[in-house]
Parts: structure tokens; sequence; C-alpha cells
């Protein structure tokens, strides 16, 4: 086995990632990178399908048979056996079913590590240094790898080894404590922030080590985790704690540092403004022919505002209540002043805007046919991203990420034959 994985193999740098995004001259920045994902559900799918974007070969390593959870998640089914959750968060991937608790599958690994540049886990600490792929032994092989490990609490600490989910990061960072409205019960922010932060996050330290290594001919270990990467979220609300010792606490829509900036009822619903400033506020009170606003000391600067929210509020409702939401929004952008429209995510995405921004995508994929995906949340004029790959199916990909090591097809039957992979 051993000199079936030894035979020569093509450089990492000889796939379709070398090849320039539609319409522009260049390569994808990330274009020559490999990256060998070994992570499931959300925070570690996203940060490496964000690189697959930029233009890396991103080779998902999955359990054979099942695959990453996320696979058979979300409860209703589509054409295939992948949910659309799966769909969202691995394009421009190839998928290895490896068995990477067996002999051959793990000495598959380590042969891939050899012309890996990064590596990105999100298994709980302690369980790659048990199945012999931990940091440390593959530095040894390969000292320029960069390797990022993704987890609830991270790689240290007396919370290091709880599972690690976003409602558990959300709730122990102190995100929902400042989540929903006064006196309510405890309410998580709708998106997973702690899932999707720790990707950024993550995303950003593997760019930046890369660059380092790039200088130093030397690779880092990354440790990155929800609950840090929640915390970071605090900017604002921490910083009233730090700055008068007053415990932060949940304000609905409105904002801390401003008022009045939240939603607001009008005839037929809520929207959303802002008067952030005193121009802007004055420009409001003129607009709602409400001088008495203005001459009102509760509401005379910023600061009175706020510790009259409630009350400015109850104001400004009795005249928002008098034309819609769509009509308010019209006339206060025009006259300068920051407002929007409460949007569904179909709203959202089919609006007008969202369409020009390209933030839906339709791209084929051998099974569903064509399937929506998110855009590109960011835009690269010079080398603008692209979907160079459909979410991969299960192992659909295993024989030619084998062949690219230069195995024969006898070789690459004989591993499966010995369980590192399934057939």
């Amino acid at each position: 086995m051993d000199s079936m994985l030894q035979a020569d193999a093509p450089s990492p740098h000889d796939d379709d990632t070398a090849q320039a995004a539609p319409g522009a001259g260049r390569p994808l920045p990330l274009a020559g990178i490999r990256v060998l994902d070994v992570t499931q559900v959300m925070a570690g799918p996203v940060c490496t399908m964000l690189l697959g974007d930029l233009g890396a070969d991103v080779v998902k390593i999955e359990p054979p048979g099942t695959g990453d959870q996320t696979r058979s998640a979300m409860g209703f089914r589509m054409k295939g056996d992948d949910s659309m959750g799966f769909l969202n968060m691995n394009r421009n991937k190839r998928s290895v079913a490896l068995n990477l608790k067996n002999e051959s599958g793990r000495a598959v690994f380590l042969e891939m590590v050899k012309t890996a540049d990064i590596v990105v886990e999100n298994y709980r600490p302690g369980v790659m240094r048990k199945l012999g792929i931990d940091y440390e032994t593959l530095s040894r092989i390969n000292p320029r790898l960069v390797y990022a490990s993704i987890s609830g609490f991270g790689q240290t600490g007396p919370w290091a080894q709880r599972p690690g989910f976003d409602l558990m990061a959300q709730a122990m960072s102190g995100v929902m404590s400042v989540t929903g409205h006064p006196g309510g019960p405890p309410v998580k922010a709708g998106v997973p922030v702690a899932d999707i932060g720790c990707a950024l996050f993550a995303t950003y330290a593997i760019l930046a080590a890369y660059i380092g290594c790039e200088k130093t001919g030397r690779g880092q270990f990354i440790d990155a985790s929800l609950f840090d990467s929640a915390l970071a979220f605090s900017i604002w609300d921490i910083s009233e704690y730090w700055g008068k010792g007053t415990i932060p606490e949940p304000l609905g829509t409105a904002n801390r540092m401003s008022a009045p900036y939240q939603a607001v009822r009008a005839a037929d619903g809520y929207f959303v403004m802002g008067a952030t400033n005193q121009k802007l506020w004055v420009q409001l009170c003129t607009e709602l022919d409400r001088k008495d606003l203005l001459d009102d000391p509760r509401f005379a600067t910023i600061s009175d505002r706020l510790a009259h929210r409630v009350a400015l509020i109850e104001e400004l409702e009795k005249s928002f209540a008098t034309r819609t939401a769509e009509d308010w929004v019209a006339t206060l952008l025009a006259r300068g002043i920051p407002a929007g429209r409460m949007n569904t995510y179909p709203e959202a995405f089919e609006s007008e805007h969202g369409m020009f921004r390209e933030m839906r995508i339709d791209i084929p994929h051998p099974v569903e046919g064509t399937i929506p995906n998110i855009g590109f949340p960011v835009k690269l004029r010079g080398t603008p991203q692209a979907v160079r790959r459909p979410p991969p199916l299960l192992g659909q990909h295993t024989h030619e990420v084998l062949a690219e090591r230069g195995l024969s097809d006898d070789a690459i039957a004989t591993l499966a034959a010995e369980g590192a992979f399934a057939p």
C-alpha cells in the first residue's frame, strides 16, 4: 500500500482552479491553493466554500456512507439525497469519501497533506489527535501547512470539551441576553451569527496565515471558536458595560447609542428608520410637522432621547400612524433620513436591488437540475468569483482525486477493498 501512495503525484496546481473566472483576464486570487476540508454542518463548510469561491481547490473529506451530516438535514426532501442547506454551503468543492478511522484511509489522507496548503477541521478538540491527523503530526509532514480548527469553545479552556452549536454559543456569549424585547423570554438571533461569524473570522485568519507562510516558509495553527466569534460582535453592548457599568438588556429593534433608530408602526405595519444625529432629528420633526417635539426638553439631545426612548417612540408613532409604511419610507428617504421596509427573505432576494446585486444565483446540479444559491456577498471587479463546480455528490470525486495522486485504477480498487473508502 505504501508504494501505491508514494507514486509520483502531479502538482496540486494542475486543476481547474487555475482557470480564469468568466469575464476576468486573470486567475481567481486563490487559484492553485489546495484546501483539505474535514468539516461538517455550517461554520467549517461556509469557511471552505468562501475559499473555494475565491478559486481554491477545496477537497471535501467525508465519512463514507453518511457524508457531511448536513446532507440529510432540514426535514424536507429534494429530488436527491442532499438537503438545500448542504447545497447552499458546498459549491466549488470536490467530495472524497474517505474513512479516516481506517489505516489505509488515513494513509491516503497523509499523502494528500503533502501537497495541501490548508487543512480546515471542526471536530471536537482532541478527535483529530486520536485519529493521528492533528496539526503537530501534519506539520511534520508539511511545515508550510496552515491548519485551522473550528470548534464551539476553542481548543483550550474549561469549556473546550463541550459540544459546540450556534444556540449554545449565542446563549453563553451573551448574544441572547440582548436579543428580543425588554422583559420577554430568551430569543436567539434569527440567523446563526456564531456559526457564520466564526466562518468569516476563520477565513480571514487562514488568509493571513497563508500570506505569512509565503514570507516565512512556515504555516501555523489557527484556533477559531463559535463562542469567541459571537463575543466579538458585542462591540456596542460591552462598551455600555465597560463605560458605565450597566449590564446591557434587550431593546427590541432599538439601538444603544442613538434614538430614534428602530422599527416603528405606521398605519399598515412596521418600517425602520433612524434619525441618528441632530440634523436628521430636526429634519424628521419638520417633516412630521411636530415642532412640539423639538421644543420638548426630553428630546433635546441624543442623550435625552435615549433616556426617554419609550416616550419618544410613542410620540413619533402618533404621526406615523397616519400613513402607510411604504409612503413613510419614500417620504423620509426623500428628506435624506435613513428608512426601509421590513422585507421577508423572498422579498429581499426578489427585490429590484437584490436581483441587481445578483444575490440569488442559479447553478446546474447533476441530480436537482438547477438549484438556487446565495450569491457572492462581496464583489471582486478584477477577478470576479465564479461557480466552477456545483455542490458535490458524496464521494463523487474520490477516484479523480486519488488518480491525481498518481494511483492506478488497480491501486484505487485495492484501497477500497482495504476499507479506505466506499467503492
